[in-house]
C-alpha cells in the first residue's frame, strides 16, 4: 500500500493549473456513446475514476483514441451490447460508481442496458432511486437479479414525460437529461440540477442536435429527436481543486496563483472562502491568493456565530465543506460547520482534533471549529483517508502542520485529484510517495 509522507509547515509558492473536472467528465464521457459519430473531448482529468470509465467504454467497443495528454477522440460506432452480460463487465462496473452514467446514453440509443449495484465512495448511503425513477417515468422496465445484485433494463420505447425529481440530483439528471433526448416527445425535468457541469453536459448536447432549453434553471425542457451527431467540448477546471488550493494557501501561508479557474463559474465558493477571511484577487481569469499571516472569520450581521453549510447549486457544494473545516481550525474565530446533503462525511475530524484542532463534533452532521489563529500549528501524525475529499483536507492539515505527517490509503485521494504529489511538489512542497502498512493492518 503507498503513503504519502509529508514534512509540514513550509511555506509554498507558485502557480498550479486545476485539473478538468473529475464530476463533469463523468458525464460527458457517457454521453459519447449516444452517437456514432467522433466526439473529441479535451481537459480530461488523469485519475482513475475517469480512467477506469474510459476502459470500460473501450470494453464496450468504443474506439479511444488519445491524441494528446488531456484530449481523446471517441467514436462509439460499434457497440456490443451482449457485453453486459459478461463477468468481467459486473466487476468493471460494479468497481466505479459513475459506471451508472452510461445507462442512460445506452437506453435512448439501444433500449436496453444492465448494471450492477455501484461501488464507490463511504459517505453514507448514496441513493440510485433517482435515476430509476426518472427512466421508469419515460417507460423503462427495470429486472433486479437479486441473487447476482443485477439491474437489467428494458426500454425499447421511450417516450417523452413530465419528471419531478425526488431530489435535485446532478448524476440522476445527466442521466435522465441523456435518456430523454433520443425519446419521442417532449420531456420535462421540474427540480433539475443546475449545476456548471450539468449545463455543460446540456451544451455540448445541443451542439450534437439535441433540443434542450432551461439550461441552468431547475425546470429543463427536452424535445426529442431522432438522432445525434458528433461534436467538439472542453471541460471545465476542476472547482472542487480550486477551492482545495484556496484553503491550501491560506493555511500554509503561501502565494499562488491559480491559473484559469473559470471564474464565472465557481459561482459561490470564492465568496465562501472569502467569509472565512482569506484574501483573492482576481487576474484575468486567474486567481491570485497572496501569502496571510492571519485571517479572519466573518461573523454574521447581528454578531452570531458565521454557520456554513451546503445545498444544491448554487448553493455551496459538499465536497468542499471538509476543506471549510480544515481552513478554519488555523482561522481567527469560529463557524460551526453544517453538513446537510451526506450523513458520515465529518467522521475525519478526529484526525484533526488528534493533531491538535479544536473542533466538537455536534452529530454526524454538524461539527464547531475553534479557530487557533496559528498560534498553535498543527501536529503531524499517521493517519488515513478515508474519502477523497477528506483526504485532501487531510493532506492540506498536513502541509501546514508541525513535524511529519504519514496519510496511509491515498489510492482514495488519487480517484479524484491527478499527480498531485508532483504539482504540489512544484509549489515546494515536502512529499513523497512510501510504501506503507498503516498500524493496526
Amino acid at each position: 500500500m503507498n503513503a504519502f509522507e509529508i514534512n509540514g509547515g513550509k511555506p509554498l509558492k507558485g502557480e498550479i493549473i486545476p485539473q478538468g473536472a473529475k464530476n463533469e467528465a463523468l458525464q460527458i464521457l457517457s454521453a459519447v456513446l449516444l452517437t456514432e459519430e467522433p466526439v473529441t473531448i479535451s481537459n480530461v482529468p488523469d485519475i482513475k475514476d475517469v480512467n477506469k470509465l474510459i476502459d470500460l467504454l473501450k470494453a464496450l467497443g468504443v474506439s479511444v483514441n488519445r491524441i494528446d495528454e488531456d484530449t481523446y477522440v471517441f467514436e462509439a460506432k460499434n457497440i456490443n451490447i451482449d457485453y453486459f452480460q459478461s463477468n468481467e463487465f459486473k466487476e468493471k462496473g460494479g468497481s466505479l460508481r459513475g459506471s451508472i452514467m452510461i445507462v442512460g446514453p445506452l437506453l435512448a440509443r439501444f433500449g436496453k442496458a444492465a448494471i450492477p449495484k455501484p461501488g464507490g465512495d463511504k459517505i453514507g448511503r448514496r441513493r440510485l432511486d433517482t435515476h430509476f425513477l426518472g427512466f421508469e417515468k419515460l417507460g423503462a422496465k427495470f429486472i433486479y437479479d437479486a441473487e447476482n445484485h443485477f439491474f437489467n433494463v428494458d426500454a425499447s420505447q421511450l417516450k417523452g414525460a413530465y419528471i419531478l425529481l425526488d431530489e435535485a440530483s446532478v448524476t440522476g439528471t445527466a442521466n435522465i437529461v441523456m435518456a430523454a433526448v433520443l425519446a419521442k416527445g417532449t420531456t420535462e425535468i421540474y427540480n433539475a440540477a443546475c449545476e456548471p457541469y450539468l449545463q455543460q453536459l446540456c451544451k455540448m448536447l445541443n451542439r450534437m442536435g439535441a433540443k434542450i432549453s432551461g439550461i441552468g434553471s431547475n425546470l429543463l425542457t427536452i424535445e426529442g429527436v431522432d438522432r445525434l451527431g458528433g461534436t467538439t467540448h472542453r471541460m471545465l477546471p476542476d472547482m472542487i481543486e480550486i477551492g482545495s488550493f484556496i484553503g491550501m494557501a491560506a493555511m500554509t501561508g503561501s502565494e499562488i496563483t491559480i491559473k484559469d479557474v473559470c471564474y464565472k463559474e465557481l459561482g459561490i465558493i470564492p465568496t465562501v472562502f472569502q467569509r472565512l477571511g482569506i484574501k483573492m484577487e482576481l487576474r484575468g481569469d486567474d486567481l491570485f491568493i497572496p501569502a496571510q499571516d492571519s485571517y479572519e472569520i466573518d461573523t454574521f450581521i447581528d454578531g452570531s456565530i458565521l454557520t456554513i453549510s451546503d445545498s444544491p447549486w448554487p448553493g455551496f457544494t459538499p465536497d468542499l465543506l471538509s476543506i471549510v473545516l480544515v481552513v478554519a481550525t488555523q482561522a481567527k474565530g469560529n463557524v460551526l460547520v453544517h453538513q446537510k446533503m451526506f450523513e458520515s462525511r465529518l467522521f475525519f475530524v478526529d484526525k484533526l482534533i488528534d493533531m491538535g484542532a479544536q473542533i466538537i463534533l455536534c452529530d454526524p452532521h454538524r461539527a464547531t471549529v475553534i479557530g487557533l489563529n496559528k498560534m498553535y500549528p498543527l501536529r503531524g501524525i499517521e493517519m488515513t483517508s478515508p474519502d477523497i475529499r477528506a483526504g485532501v483536507s487531510l493532506l492540506i492539515a498536513a502541509l501546514s502542520a508541525k513535524g511529519t505527517s504519514t496519510i496511509h490509503n491515498i489510492e482514495q485521494i488519487e480517484r479524484g485529484y491527478q499527480h498531485i504529489e508532483e504539482r504540489l511538489k512544484k509549489l515546494g512542497a515536502d512529499i513523497r510517495r512510501v510504501e506503507a502498512t498503516p498500524k493496526g493492518h
